[in-house]
């Protein structure tokens, strides 16, 4: 009997006649569309002049009028970028840039090889070869990175100098701004040494693999994910704030003797100066097995007292517990295999690529399919419908699990304790104290305050 390869099915896929450009962009206006209609539906709920029932008797008028203005404002500057991200989204779908970034690669590496002469260019990058189009890769994603990130650096810039600074949360001065932007990891570290050989890597998968691309693919980024979380605390977020250990005290024996109960394998436990550019206060820990570190900013010490700082890391703790994070892990890589199975159907298509402006002259090759990599990126371009959906469901579970993990702080006694601080961060943040439902339930991965409230009273009814 002959062994049957599942993986063949989506290999033989027929895509001929798929209207994927006009697709594409009906599905961005009308993504965009629904957006505007939750938009719409929060910035009514924003605009209520009294705060929720559950909250008028824990924030003075003057509180809630400061935090209404901050919620209008950050709406003001989503809708206002909701409204340039759509546009622009539909701009490089109609116009042929992605085809004309490729092509300009093209010409780059071309003019760099003849100035350059044989003798430095690799024999292995030379026309026609596969190390070829991998470099082509490279200098392509580069481009098209350096290309997004001057389009974004306004915004960015707006938003931390004008509605952050304000409302009273910026400590950033443009010299630590522009700083952080030399600095910022996902940008410049990532980008300039760790990108090219990522994409280069890829592309020669995508090249040699068969019907197990999809294993090879998400062996590789699985590899990858646990190498970066392995180096991102150690090597990369120094970069940005200054980590410290927590002095002896009253709070760091409080911490220990939490994470001793639980029997939580802190190894470090960090003080962090946040305050260095925002007001705003978190914790999180990380580490693998029982290597497992605790980092608090110094806002969130500056703004709770201790019984709240450790209540908070209870709820932290919690996650660890229920193990949510490892939960959330194999969702994750099972979603991205799944989506490297669907990619096995347009691998080789002509009619994609011919979508986007990839049907002739350079940018696509003799077999008239596009590039390895160009390929890949055009299915993540119409796998968008199915972003929308990932992105519901992953709230749905994260807010499940922000549920779950205040439930244990109740359960380990630090319920009330867990109330205030929530109310205390609430009110140091300016957090929206409004929240229309259809749009939490689609945007928030934490459930709003109020309903987090009424849970942790629930629950310490049922303590009791």
């Amino acid at each position: 009997m002959a062994t049957i390869n599942p993986l063949d099915w989506f290999s033989s896929f027929d895509d001929a006649g798929v209207p994927y450009l006009e697709l594409y962009v009906g599905f961005t206006i009308v993504v965009y569309l629904f957006h505007t209609c939750l938009d719409v539906r929060q910035l009514k709920a924003l605009k209520r002049p009294n705060p929720p029932a559950a909250l008028a008797d824990l924030f003075s008028p003057e509180l809630y009028a400061k935090t209404r203005a901050y919620s209008l404002d950050k709406w003001g500057f989503a809708f206002a970028h909701g409204v340039y991200s759509t546009v622009e989204t539909v701009i490089v779908a109609l116009t042929g840039i992605l085809p004309f970034f490729w092509t300009t690669s093209g010409t780059l590496l071309g003019a760099a090889a003849a100035h350059l002469g044989p003798s430095w260019w690799p024999s292995w990058a030379r026309s026609g070869t596969r190390g070829e189009e991998i470099v082509q890769t490279v200098l392509f994603v580069l481009l098209l990175y350096l290309g997004n990130l001057v389009l974004e650096l306004p915004w960015g810039v707006y938003s931390t100098f004008v509605i952050e600074q304000r409302h009273g949360f910026n400590k950033q001065t443009m010299g630590l701004f522009l700083s952080d932007l030399m600095k910022q990891p996902l940008q410049v570290v990532l980008a300039m040494v760790m990108m090219p050989p990522i994409v280069g890597i890829v592309t020669y998968i995508l090249q040699v693999s068969g019907p197990l691309l999809p294993l090879y693919l998400w062996s590789f980024f699985f590899g990858l994910s646990l190498f970066l979380m392995t180096i991102y605390p150690v090597f990369i977020a120094p970069l940005f704030n200054k980590y410290e250990p927590l002095p002896e005290g009253s709070l760091r024996s409080k911490i220990e003797a939490l994470a001793g109960s639980l029997r939580f394998p802190l190894r470090k436990l960090y003080r962090m100066d946040g305050s260095r550019r925002s007001s705003h206060s978190n914790a999180y820990m990380y580490g693998f097995f029982n290597n497992k570190r605790i980092v608090l900013y110094d806002t969130l010490i500056q703004q709770c007292s201790e019984e709240q700082v450790v209540a908070v890391l209870a709820h932290e703790l919690g996650h660890w517990k229920l193990r949510h994070t490892p939960q959330l892990f194999v969702v994750n890589q099972t979603v991205i295999v799944f989506q490297f199975c669907l990619y096995m159907l347009v691998r080789n298509s002509t009619v994609l690529p011919a979508a986007f402006g990839f049907g002739t002259g350079p940018a696509v090759g003799a077999s008239g399919a596009a590039p390895a990599f160009v390929s890949l990126i055009l299915f993540q371009v119409i796998m968008s419908p199915m972003d929308e959906v990932i992105h519901y469901l992953s709230n749905v579970i994260s807010r499940r699990f922000e549920f779950q993990a205040d439930d244990f702080a109740v359960r380990t006694g630090h319920g009330a304790d867990l109330r205030a601080a929530l109310l205390k961060m609430e009110e140091e943040n300016k957090g929206a104290m409004h929240v229309d439902p259809w749009y939490s339930a689609y945007h928030y991965s934490h459930p709003p305050l109020v309903d987090r409230l009424r849970a942790i009273d629930t629950a310490e009814k049922k303590r009791r």
